[in-house]
């Protein structure tokens, strides 16, 4: 496990990024690395959408139903929501004003977005009949609390389920990039986002299980994602999103030249710039509200 925390700052909750050690001060590029819409959307918006048509039919949301999207971000699962029920209601929280801000801008008559803290929901009890939350567990500092909450909000008999990238080899746009970047510094292996928690296989399935949830599925759902060019690559980094862009950003420019040049030669070994395709597995867990 890592020996060191790289965390970012947001009201009104705290990410814990990686396990284990105490928290190291942030850096700017650090603190704003969950609050700038346009660069995540860029950065991993466009993959929170392929996956989140994917989780909606796996999490069974039915139309008319109310569902609760906890860690909407820029709105991925909101959207996906909506577009598969014309009468489902979507009310999304996140801790970050900016990403509440943009997913506002393209929010539909039946969808509602507004800061809040997954570890304590303002809602009543049953108040939706599915809470989801698209890949943000593992930021979350005390996902037991969260789930929990997400049960509490959740009617009897409703879904509560969940999505974390297998970030040690099962998400290849990061996969490649912190192989790359470990290998060019071997001092920033502890922030490797291979260590992220809830990650594994099976791991969502136990915490779901030891929350009381029932009838619990845990499934890997996988996505190709399409480059357009190795810039439509490795320009979303430049925008300091992520970990993986908040590293990048935070380079002096001769050694991020030096990144850049081996992250080419990985994706492109042939040389030659152009389209291609990166797949990428998310392990997403659902359960049943129990009646008590």
């Amino acid at each position: 496990m890592p020996s060191k925390i790289l965390r970012a700052v947001l009201f009104p909750v705290t990410f814990a990024i990686a396990q284990g050690g105490e928290a190291q001060p942030l850096t700017a590029s650090e603190a704003k690395m969950f609050s700038a819409g346009d660069g995540y959307e860029r950065f991993m918006g466009r993959w929170s959408r392929l996956l989140a048509v994917e989780f909606v039919a796996f999490a069974g949301v039915q139309d008319g139903h109310r569902v609760l999207d906890v860690g909407t971000g820029t709105g991925a699962l909101a959207t996906a929501l909506a577009k598969a029920g014309s009468r489902t209601q979507v009310v999304g929280i996140d801790p970050s004003e900016g990403f509440v801000a943009y997913a506002r801008k393209s929010a539909g008559p039946r969808t509602t977005f507004e800061t809040g803290d997954a570890q304590s929901l303002r809602f009543a009890d049953a108040s939706f009949d599915a809470s989801l939350a698209l890949l943000v567990m593992n930021f979350v500092p005390d996902p037991t609390k969260a789930i929990g909450e997400m049960r509490r909000v959740t009617r009897p008999g409703g879904t509560v389920g969940a999505c974390v990238w297998d970030y040690d080899d099962g998400m290849k746009m990061l996969r490649i990039f912190w192989d790359e970047v470990v290998a060019l510094d071997p001092s920033m292996e502890p922030k490797d986002e291979r260590h992220m928690k809830l990650s594994r296989r099976g791991q969502l399935g136990e915490l779901w299980r030891k929350a009381g949830l029932e009838n619990v599925e845990e499934r890997p759902l996988t996505i190709d994602q399409h480059y357009a060019s190795f810039h439509d690559y490795w320009d979303s980094f430049l925008k300091g999103a992520g970990p993986g862009g908040a590293y990048v950003v935070s380079l002096p420019d001769a050694r991020r030249q030096e990144l850049e040049k081996r992250m080419r030669a990985r994706l492109l070994p042939a040389g030659s710039d152009g389209p291609f395709v990166l797949k990428a597995r998310a392990w997403c867990v659902k359960g049943r509200s129990p009646a008590t």
